[in-house]
């Protein structure tokens, strides 16, 4: 029997091009992420973790991407998780191992390979709470849990990048390079909320200001990229505290609108019972 002409012809179709861009985004910042190993390996350190900040760009395209074309997919979503792994759990160990923490010897390596470690570990947690049984309230989509890996692929790398700018050899010291790793790696698999960027809004009156300091960072990162970066990175960290409050705030307010609702009123309750005696 023949089949149907139409099922032929959708069949030739394949997928929209659209369907495909989440994807092509997703495998260039996993090129970046090896790429920043090779630049590591060639003591080209500078060019890695340049390539790892492109990863980051390409990591913060991708989702929105796929959110605005409305191609999101299961498919996309773990390849996107092995990417974020490699990118901003390996590639930046890696290289601050080839930077500094190999002179540190065997410590040096158990540290090395805690970061990367911790990325897991989060990325794992972060995949399992997408097939939670009860879906969350929708304001939990504004905070992440723990430090996301991007950020903390940022965080880690700045004492690197403190050092390409001054001419001091303490940032790139394998004590202070690992007390950095094991603080960031703990950052990244705590329960501390964590602002996501995703749903912000800025207000009317505030979109010139915004544009205004989005100029001076352009500006400070064309003049001076790694100190600008460190900057936004501990930034970054100075948000946290105002994120555990909000947090707090907004579980607050959940509890009690929920106890709100249990409480039924007097009144309702003596219309149902049968008169007293």
């Amino acid at each position: 029997m023949d089949s149907d002409p139409r099922l032929q012809r959708s069949g030739l179709r394949g997928f929209s091009i659209n369907r495909l861009i989440p994807n092509i985004l997703t495998l260039a910042a996993l090129c970046s992420g090896l790429t920043a190993i090779r630049f590591g390996l060639q003591g080209e350190l500078r060019l890695a973790v340049i390539a790892i900040i492109v990863a980051a760009i390409f990591d913060a395209l991708d989702g929105r991407v796929a959110r605005r074309l409305g191609v999101t997919s299961r498919f996309g979503a773990e390849l996107d998780s092995l990417s974020d792994f490699l990118c901003f759990g390996v590639a930046p160990a890696l290289v601050l191992y080839l930077a500094s923490l190999t002179h540190a010897g065997a410590v040096g390596w158990v540290v090395t390979l805690m970061f990367p470690i911790c990325s897991a570990l989060r990325l794992a947690r972060f995949n399992t709470a997408l097939e939670a049984d009860v879906p969350p309230p929708a304001w939990t989509g504004s905070f992440f849990t723990g430090v996301p890996a991007p950020a903390g692929a940022l965080l880690a790398l700045m004492p690197l990048m403190v050092s390409f700018e001054i001419e001091a050899a303490w940032p790139r010291h394998a004590v202070v390079v690992g007390l950095v790793l094991v603080a960031v790696g703990g950052l990244m698999v705590s329960r501390l909320p964590t602002f996501s960027f995703k749903k912000g809004r800025i207000p009317r009156h505030l979109v010139l200001p915004a544009l205004l300091a989005a100029a001076l960072v352009m500006g400070v990162l064309a003049s001076a990229p790694w100190i600008a970066l460190s900057l936004i990175g501990l930034g970054y960290l100075c948000l946290i505290p105002f994120s555990i409050i909000s947090h707090r705030r907004q579980t607050l307010q959940d509890r009690k609108a929920a106890e709100a609702s249990a409480i039924v009123p007097l009144r309702s309750v003596d219309k149902g019972m049968p008169p007293r005696e």
